[in-house]
Protein backbone atom coordinates (compact mmCIF):
# COMPACT_ATOMS: atom_id res chain seq x y z
CA UNK A 1 0.00 0.00 0.00
CA UNK A 2 1.13 3.64 -0.69
CA UNK A 3 1.92 5.79 1.93
CA UNK A 4 0.06 8.77 2.40
CA UNK A 5 3.10 11.03 2.53
CA UNK A 6 3.33 10.75 -1.20
CA UNK A 7 0.49 12.84 -1.73
CA UNK A 8 0.74 16.73 -1.61
CA UNK A 9 -0.43 17.90 2.11
CA UNK A 10 -3.67 19.54 2.56
CA UNK A 11 -1.54 23.04 3.35
CA UNK A 12 0.10 23.00 -0.03
CA UNK A 13 -3.94 23.80 -1.38
CA UNK A 14 -4.78 26.01 0.76
CA UNK A 15 -4.13 29.46 -0.97
CA UNK A 16 -6.00 27.94 -3.57
CA UNK A 17 -8.91 26.61 -1.61
CA UNK A 18 -9.42 30.20 -0.03
CA UNK A 19 -9.41 32.03 -3.02
CA UNK A 20 -11.62 29.86 -4.99
CA UNK A 21 -13.97 29.81 -1.81
CA UNK A 22 -13.49 33.71 -1.33
CA UNK A 23 -14.28 34.46 -4.41
CA UNK A 24 -16.55 31.99 -5.50
CA UNK A 25 -19.16 32.37 -2.67
CA UNK A 26 -18.49 35.94 -1.87
CA UNK A 27 -19.00 36.93 -6.12
CA UNK A 28 -21.90 34.95 -5.93
CA UNK A 29 -23.47 36.82 -2.79
CA UNK A 30 -22.63 40.28 -4.29
CA UNK A 31 -23.97 39.33 -7.44
CA UNK A 32 -27.23 37.66 -6.16
CA UNK A 33 -27.86 40.25 -3.67
CA UNK A 34 -26.42 43.66 -5.72
CA UNK A 35 -27.33 42.87 -9.48
CA UNK A 36 -30.59 42.36 -11.38
CA UNK A 37 -30.28 39.39 -13.63
CA UNK A 38 -29.31 40.17 -17.06
CA UNK A 39 -27.62 38.78 -19.24
CA UNK A 40 -23.54 39.41 -17.48
CA UNK A 41 -24.34 39.31 -14.67
CA UNK A 42 -25.87 35.49 -15.82
CA UNK A 43 -22.55 34.26 -17.41
CA UNK A 44 -20.73 36.13 -13.98
CA UNK A 45 -22.89 33.68 -12.27
CA UNK A 46 -21.82 30.42 -14.07
CA UNK A 47 -18.45 31.61 -13.78
CA UNK A 48 -18.44 32.34 -10.21
CA UNK A 49 -20.54 29.01 -8.98
CA UNK A 50 -17.86 27.05 -10.75
CA UNK A 51 -15.07 28.95 -8.65
CA UNK A 52 -17.37 28.51 -5.49
CA UNK A 53 -18.39 24.51 -6.61
CA UNK A 54 -14.05 23.64 -7.21
CA UNK A 55 -13.21 25.64 -4.22
CA UNK A 56 -15.50 23.65 -2.09
CA UNK A 57 -14.93 20.23 -3.47
CA UNK A 58 -11.00 20.64 -3.39
CA UNK A 59 -10.26 19.14 0.05
CA UNK A 60 -13.09 16.47 -0.55
CA UNK A 61 -11.03 15.60 -3.60
CA UNK A 62 -7.65 15.24 -1.84
CA UNK A 63 -9.43 13.25 0.89
CA UNK A 64 -10.88 11.28 -1.10
CA UNK A 65 -7.67 10.75 -2.89
CA UNK A 66 -5.54 9.90 0.30
CA UNK A 67 -7.85 7.36 1.42
CA UNK A 68 -8.00 4.99 -1.97
CA UNK A 69 -4.43 5.98 -3.36
CA UNK A 70 -3.77 4.78 -6.52
CA UNK A 71 -0.72 3.52 -8.63
CA UNK A 72 0.82 6.23 -10.03
CA UNK A 73 -0.43 8.31 -7.41
CA UNK A 74 -2.25 11.65 -8.34
CA UNK A 75 -0.19 14.73 -8.18
CA UNK A 76 -1.33 17.97 -6.97
CA UNK A 77 -2.44 19.14 -10.49
CA UNK A 78 -4.58 16.00 -10.81
CA UNK A 79 -6.30 16.88 -7.81
CA UNK A 80 -7.53 20.03 -8.84
CA UNK A 81 -8.57 18.52 -12.13
CA UNK A 82 -10.48 16.29 -10.35
CA UNK A 83 -12.18 19.31 -8.35
CA UNK A 84 -12.83 20.96 -11.35
CA UNK A 85 -14.95 18.75 -12.84
CA UNK A 86 -16.94 19.03 -10.02
CA UNK A 87 -17.17 22.55 -10.70
CA UNK A 88 -17.99 22.01 -14.29
CA UNK A 89 -20.60 19.53 -13.40
CA UNK A 90 -22.64 21.65 -11.17
CA UNK A 91 -22.72 24.60 -13.21
CA UNK A 92 -23.34 22.74 -16.25
CA UNK A 93 -26.60 21.52 -14.09
CA UNK A 94 -27.21 24.85 -13.22
CA UNK A 95 -27.35 25.95 -17.03
CA UNK A 96 -29.69 23.07 -17.69
CA UNK A 97 -31.83 23.72 -15.41
CA UNK A 98 -32.56 26.83 -16.61
CA UNK A 99 -34.21 25.37 -19.72
CA UNK A 100 -35.74 22.70 -16.95
CA UNK A 101 -33.97 20.31 -18.99
CA UNK A 102 -32.39 18.88 -15.67
CA UNK A 103 -33.72 15.42 -15.27
CA UNK A 104 -32.45 12.11 -13.63
CA UNK A 105 -31.45 10.71 -16.80
CA UNK A 106 -29.61 13.58 -17.99
CA UNK A 107 -27.82 14.69 -14.71
CA UNK A 108 -26.73 10.88 -14.11
CA UNK A 109 -25.69 10.92 -18.32
CA UNK A 110 -23.71 13.77 -17.45
CA UNK A 111 -21.69 12.27 -14.18
CA UNK A 112 -21.07 9.46 -16.11
CA UNK A 113 -19.50 11.26 -19.28
CA UNK A 114 -16.90 13.29 -16.65
CA UNK A 115 -16.17 10.16 -14.68
CA UNK A 116 -15.41 8.51 -17.85
CA UNK A 117 -13.42 11.37 -19.12
CA UNK A 118 -11.39 11.31 -16.18
CA UNK A 119 -11.09 7.14 -16.49
CA UNK A 120 -9.49 7.81 -19.72
CA UNK A 121 -7.08 11.00 -18.77
CA UNK A 122 -6.05 8.52 -15.67
CA UNK A 123 -5.49 5.69 -18.30
CA UNK A 124 -3.48 7.18 -19.70
CA UNK A 125 -1.47 9.00 -17.53
CA UNK A 126 -0.96 5.22 -15.81
CA UNK A 127 0.26 4.02 -19.23
CA UNK A 128 2.97 6.67 -19.56
CA UNK A 129 4.02 6.51 -15.47
CA UNK A 130 7.69 4.55 -15.02
CA UNK A 131 7.92 3.50 -11.52
CA UNK A 132 11.78 3.77 -9.83
CA UNK A 133 13.21 -0.66 -9.86
CA UNK A 134 13.53 -1.09 -6.48
CA UNK A 135 17.46 -1.66 -6.85
CA UNK A 136 17.84 1.42 -8.31
CA UNK A 137 16.05 3.00 -5.31
CA UNK A 138 17.90 1.55 -2.78
CA UNK A 139 21.48 1.79 -4.37
CA UNK A 140 23.90 3.88 -3.02
CA UNK A 141 25.68 6.02 -5.88
CA UNK A 142 28.95 4.99 -6.90
CA UNK A 143 31.55 7.50 -6.62
CA UNK A 144 33.29 7.74 -9.51
CA UNK A 145 37.43 8.42 -9.92
CA UNK A 146 37.74 11.45 -11.65
CA UNK A 147 39.62 11.69 -14.87
CA UNK A 148 42.12 13.67 -16.15
CA UNK A 149 41.43 15.94 -19.34
CA UNK A 150 43.41 14.86 -22.53
CA UNK A 151 44.53 17.28 -24.22
CA UNK A 152 44.09 17.53 -27.40
CA UNK A 153 47.46 16.66 -29.29
CA UNK A 154 48.47 13.67 -30.57
CA UNK A 155 50.24 11.15 -27.88
CA UNK A 156 54.11 11.56 -28.14
CA UNK A 157 55.53 8.65 -30.56
CA UNK A 158 57.26 5.34 -28.49
CA UNK A 159 60.48 5.19 -27.65
CA UNK A 160 62.64 2.77 -28.57
CA UNK A 161 65.12 1.10 -26.10
CA UNK A 162 68.82 1.75 -27.28
CA UNK A 163 71.04 -1.12 -27.26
Amino acid sequence: MQSPTSYPPLRAFLPTILTLILLGWGGLAILVTQTQPTVWPRWLFFALLFLALSGTALPAVWFLNLRFPSTPPLGAAGIVRESAWVGVYGTTLAWLQIGRLASLGVILGLAAGLIAIEYFILLRERSRWKPVAPEEASATPVQETPVAPQNSSPPPPPTRPVG
